[in-house]
Parts: C-alpha cells; structure tokens; sequence
C-alpha cells in the first residue's frame, strides 16, 4: 500500500524529496502524532492549573522535572548510539504513547490522580518528546533533495501542525458538548476523553512507525559530541532553551489565571497557532533557503522583544477585553516566530561534514539548550510570584535582545565547502 502511495505522490512531494526516498509512512506517523500531541497540549495547562491546581510556582517545578529528559538527551541518546535514526524515532513514539497512556489512567482514578503521578507521566511523555525532536529532523533533511532540506523541514512541521489543528478542534468540539450537557470546565470526564482519544491516537503512530524503514542513516554515531565549529549554535541553543521555556510554560498561565481561558478557548488558540504554522512552515523554510538562517535567526529574536513586552505589560497599557485580545494574537505571533528556531537546524546540516554529525550535533545542542531552560523554568515560577509577569517577560524581552546581536556575528564563511549531507 505504501508503495501505491509513493507511486503517485504530489508534485510538492517530488520537489521536495529525493526521488528514491520513500516518505508516505513517515508524513503518516507524523499526522498520527499531531493529532495525539494537538489533543494532549489543547487540555495540558487548564489540567494542571484546574484539575490538579498547580500554582504558578509550582508550575515552575512542574516543569523544571518535565524538562529534566531534554537536559538529559545526550546521555539517552548515548544508550542508542548504535541505533539508526529511524530506530530511535521509533522508540521515542512509543515512549510518548506509554506517557499520555499514564495520564488517562491517572485522570480515571481519584487516589492516583495526585501532583506526583500526574508529574510522572508528563515527564515519561516528554522524554519521548525529546528523543524524536534531533531524528525526526535530521529523517527530513535526509530524504530531501540536497538544496530543499529547510523546505522539507518546512513540509514535515507543516504537516504535524495539521495534525495539531484537528487535535485542537477536537478538544474545543469535547468541550463546547460536555457544556451543553451542563458539564463546567472544572469537570474531569472531559479531560479523562481528551487523554484516552490522545493515548489511542498516539498508541497507532508507534504501530505505524514500526515499520520505517525510510532512513538512509545506519550503523553507530559517536555517544558525545561536542565541536569547536558549532560553538555558535550551541551558545544559540542557550538563548533559545530561555526563550522557549518562558512562553512555554508561562504564557499559557498568563492566558488561563490572568484572563480566565477556559480549555475550549486554549485549544481554539492552539489551533489557530498550528493553522498559521502549518501555512508559515514551507514559507519560512523557503526563505532559510532563500534569505539564509542568519537573516532568520536576526529577525526572529528582534520581532521576540515585542512579543515578550506584550505579554507582559498588556493588562497595564489596555483595558482588560482589550489586553485580553492583544495577548491571544501575541500569543499567535509567539507561535509563527518560534517556526525560525528550524533556521539553526540548516545552519548545522551546512557546516557538518556528514549526517552522523548532524544527528549528533542536534542532540547535543538540545541537551544545551535544556541545561538553562530547566532552571529558567525554576527562576520563572519564583520571579512571578514575587514581582509579578512584568519583570518574567522584561527578562525574556533582554535575552532576546543579547540573542539577536549574537546571531549578527554567524559568518556565510563557517559553512562547509565539501559538506556531503545526504550521505
């Protein structure tokens, strides 16, 4: 079956990839991921901030553990060095359906339904999470042709942002129903659908992705890797692990005890965030391709510093409904900006010698960009409670700021003239 469909694959399709790689399952598994993934993020903060009644400190907490598994990649990946990429993303899938599956069984149990169980299986789920980030980039850059990696990058994120739309809308339909029936948002039936739905959808990705057989990338990697020539995006890394993790764990917060989102809300958010992703994708792809990653990386961080002083100063520069509108289409623009972080993925594939290089380099540069953002996740729950949101995003806006006059410095000249990355 999967051969009928490479036999007859859309014009973007052979544009994109290789003529002899064989994509179908890997864009399946990726939709099968979206969804799943798009149902469990749609319900994630109004569980935690509702359900489960985690303060904003310990939001912080929450996610200094659930960030512990990307500090700790390289060591995993370390385990697998063996592995071939597709191996990996495989067991990274399966990891992700083993954690969402936690989490329904905890949301049907009142006794395990505690801080500390449901805290497990996040963290179970996010080490999945973390395990596919490096391959499943470095899988998408290899079955493309060899001047279109950002495209097909651009391609593969569109196509789980997809994913993530119809998750979302999902969660929106569930609960906008349940309402109907007189169900109200503290309610738990309507989290204890959106987990088991995730788990279910999550659960057929891994049986699908057992069969990939798509990668060229074999035989064993190097377990560490660290190299002088990458220093940059290392340091790039950082900056972005801080950014990132801000508006990742507090923004929603901002969103939900600020203003009063309710999940029907959030997941409306989110999909509108996957809608503009999945359409600015191939765009911003192509202009990495076109422009370069440095004019990327630039303008990212410069358009980041509004956003960041948005969020945080909204409630005091307009009226509450009108604060409240101008933080959901921040919160939009946050989403469409964060697609440029794909730019720093073409910067390593053009100054990496090989692919092995590639996947290592990605790892490792998620294990950096962790190192700041779990304390970052510490720092920011403590910083809200003491002096409020202002002060959180002020920091994030300075960061910001320090990250696009380091990206000023990445030369055209670092790139590597002999650089063979389909091999």
């Amino acid at each position: 079956m999967t051969g009928n469909i490479e036999a007859k694959r859309p014009k973007f399709i052979d544009n994109t990839y290789r003529g002899d790689a064989k994509v179908g399952r890997f864009l399946s598994v990726l939709i099968l991921f979206g969804i799943s993934f798009g149902l469990y993020r749609g319900i994630q903060d109004n569980y935690l901030a509702e359900i489960i009644l985690i303060t904003p400190f310990e939001r912080g907490i929450v996610e200094f553990f659930r960030e512990t598994p990307g500090l700790l990649l390289i060591l995993i990946l370390a385990l697998m060095y063996r592995f071939a990429d597709s191996k990996i993303f495989k067991i990274g899938i399966a990891v992700m359906a083993g954690g969402v599956i936690g989490l329904t069984l905890t949301s049907a149990s009142q006794f395990f339904m505690t801080k500390i169980f449901v805290v497990i299986f996040m963290v179970l789920f996010s080490t999945g999470e973390h395990i596919i980030m490096p391959v499943r980039a470095t899988i998408a850059m290899d079955l493309a042709k060899k001047e279109k990696t950002g495209a097909s990058l651009g391609l593969s994120n569109s196509i789980s942002q997809f994913g993530n739309i119809a998750g979302f809308i999902l969660v929106t339909i569930i609960f906008l129903l349940l309402g109907k029936f007189g169900y109200n948002r503290t309610d738990i039936l309507g989290y204890r659908i959106v987990f088991g739905a995730s788990a279910a959808l999550m659960t057929t990705a891994a049986l699908t992705a057992a069969a990939l057989k798509e990668t060229t990338l074999k035989g064993a990697r190097r377990r560490f890797y660290f190299a002088k020539k990458f220093r940059k995006f290392y340091i790039m890394e950082i900056f972005y692990g801080a950014r990132k993790q801000v508006f990742l764990t507090f923004a929603p917060y901002v969103l939900i005890l600020q203003y009063g989102a309710d999940p029907s809300i959030m997941s409306i958010l989110y999909a509108v965030c996957a809608g503009c992703g999945m359409v600015c994708s191939p765009l911003v792809g192509r202009i990495i391709d076109k422009a370069g990653y440095k004019a990327v990386m630039v303008a990212d961080t410069l358009i980041l510093i509004v956003v960041c002083l948005l969020y945080g100063f909204a409630h005091r520069l307009f009226p509450v409904h009108i604060a409240f509108i101008v933080v959901c289409v921040n919160f939009v623009l946050d989403s469409v900006i964060s697609i440029a972080s794909m730019a720093s993925n073409v910067y390593v594939q053009r100054i990496a010698s090989n692919q092995e290089e590639i996947t290592a380099t990605l790892s490792t540069g998620i294990s950096v960009n962790h190192v700041i953002s779990i304390f970052i996740a510490l720092l920011g729950g403590w910083i809200w409670k003491v002096t409020g949101i202002e002060a959180l995003f002020t920091m994030s806006a300075a960061l910001g700021l320090i990250s696009s006059f380091y990206a000023m410095t990445i030369k055209k000249s670092e790139e590597a003239p002999c650089a063979d990355t389909q091999t």
